[in-house]
């Protein structure tokens, strides 16, 4: 499976950790969309706040994991998707007052 790492970072702050793994794949029976990401946002106690996974894109497409449950979502396109994420995020890093390293 050919994958090509585009994106990765990890920003510990305050009891939150952001994960972020992007890559391009050319395994498109496991990953239709040609990506291969997780966008995770949680607590150091290990409580998922917003993670964006298509871990198993091939059975289960593309989900949405929070806090209150997992739900399946359209896949809007991977820069559409990652602008969400982050806005998602902003809204936890705002109230601690956290300041993560995106590049945007």
């Amino acid at each position: 499976m050919g994958q090509e790492l585009t994106h990765r970072y990890t920003h510990v702050e305050a009891g939150l950790v952001e994960n972020v793994v992007i890559r391009r794949t050319t395994d498109t029976d496991a990953y239709p969309s040609g990506w291969k990401y997780t966008l995770h946002l949680g607590t150091l106690q290990d409580l998922t706040l917003i993670r964006y996974d298509n871990a198993h894109e091939d059975t289960k497409g593309h989900e949405l994991h929070t806090a209150a449950g997992e739900a399946d979502v359209e896949f809007p396109g991977m820069e559409e998707l990652i602008v969400e994420f982050w806005a998602s995020a902003d809204e936890y890093w705002e109230t601690i007052g956290g300041n993560p390293p995106r590049p945007y």
